[in-house]
């Protein structure tokens, strides 16, 4: 088996690649990625690309047909990732994430390709109901981010059959220790909070709904989505993906940050305003589709792993979200040392200037 895995040197691709590597021992793995965070690495023992067969270097918005050419899978994690980029970067979000995910599933079906999975998210659902969301929800997508994933699910649609398997895998908000670790996301955002400051500051009141899943678990769902055949779940799929059990306030996560880090002070922020971005979620169909392949990491398991590794990193920052370990800022320390222009391309030299350095060596 061939596969390509597309923004492999983010967040979740170094467990996806891992994952698939322990599985798939002699499959060949291929990583298709802009590197915009290939240096990104925290407290990883190896460079996590060590267990492919071949990465390769590129924009998904310009990706060459030819990369296609044998693929027996596609993993699209590719995306801008999060809701500060998306609304910083709205316009290139749509490139990226919609615009790019189309184009190469519609390449991917041209070179024979049998599964294309793509990484969409539960974002979608926007504000909260008294009932979980289940995939036949009404969609409320609030964020740029969000929009990318429906608009990219409604085109995907139409484009399975024929011997091309889609799945989307609607994933929970993802947490838990990475060879790439973000700490813009909730649980890792707390975690850090109480090992860096012994503080956990919630920038809401505290009540809205968060469904997680753990790196992890996103891999072993990744897992079973590039097997997938039609007879299980039909030829386009989109599935939430995660665990019922995953449901939680924030509050209570910052509640169970405090019980496994003892001393940690929990306050938050009664006078914001609603976070309209709350919302419980169904997981019953990927249990029942997936039933293999089922979430396996606990809350407290997932803090601890968060706790250990920080700790192992010395990490002590208590202006963490000002640092490099959250996405948007690495981005915009990119494009302030010129490095990337204003479409989040990089900026090559000209030949002139090449030309001109070149005589002076001379």
């Amino acid at each position: 088996m061939k596969i390509l895995i597309t923004g492999n040197m983010g967040y979740v691709g170094p467990g996806v690649v891992s994952q698939l590597r322990a599985t798939y021992p002699e499959a060949i793995l291929v990583g298709y990625d802009m590197a915009y965070f290939a240096t990104s690495l925290t407290n990883a023992p190896y460079l996590p690309e060590s267990k492919l067969d071949q990465q390769l270097f590129g924009d998904v918005r310009t990706m060459p047909a030819e990369v296609l050419e044998g693929m027996d899978a596609v993993v699209h994690l590719a995306a801008i990732s999060n809701d500060p980029m998306g609304t910083k970067f709205e316009e290139v979000t749509l490139d990226v994430n919609y615009r790019s995910s189309i184009r190469i599933a519609e390449m991917a079906k041209a070179a024979g390709v049998k599964n294309y999975v793509f990484a969409s998210s539960c974002s979608m659902y926007g504000a909260a109901s008294e009932q979980a969301k289940t995939e036949d929800s009404e969609l409320n997508p609030l964020t740029a981010y969000a929009r990318s994933k429906v608009a990219s699910e409604k085109e995907l649609a139409p484009l399975a059959g024929d011997g091309f398997t889609v799945t989307c895998l609607r994933f929970a908000t993802a947490c838990g220790m990475s060879d790439r670790l973000r700490l813009d996301l909730v649980l890792n955002d707390f975690v850090a909070g109480a090992i860096s400051t012994g503080k956990i500051t919630i920038l809401s009141d505290g009540s809205p709904w968060r469904p997680l899943i753990h790196v992890k678990d996103m891999a072993r769902a990744i897992e079973w989505a590039i097997t997938r055949t039609p007879d299980n779940g039909g030829e386009f799929l989109a599935v939430n993906a995660g665990s019922n059990e995953w449901n939680y306030q924030v509050k209570e996560l910052a509640e169970a940050v405090a019980e496994v880090i003892p001393g940690t002070e929990v306050s938050v922020n009664l006078e914001a305003a609603p976070d309209k971005r709350s919302y419980r979620v169904n997981f019953d169909k990927f249990k029942a589709l997936a039933p293999n392949h089922q979430p396996q990491v606990s809350l407290k398991q997932a803090i601890k792993e968060l706790r250990d590794g920080l700790t192992e990193m010395r990490f002590k920052d208590g202006n963490f979200r000002d640092s490099l370990l959250m996405r948007l800022k690495v981005l915009t320390s990119l494009q302030e040392t010129n490095a990337i222009n204003e479409q989040l391309q990089w900026v090559r030299e000209s030949k002139k200037v090449a030309r001109e350095t070149e005589l002076e060596i001379a």
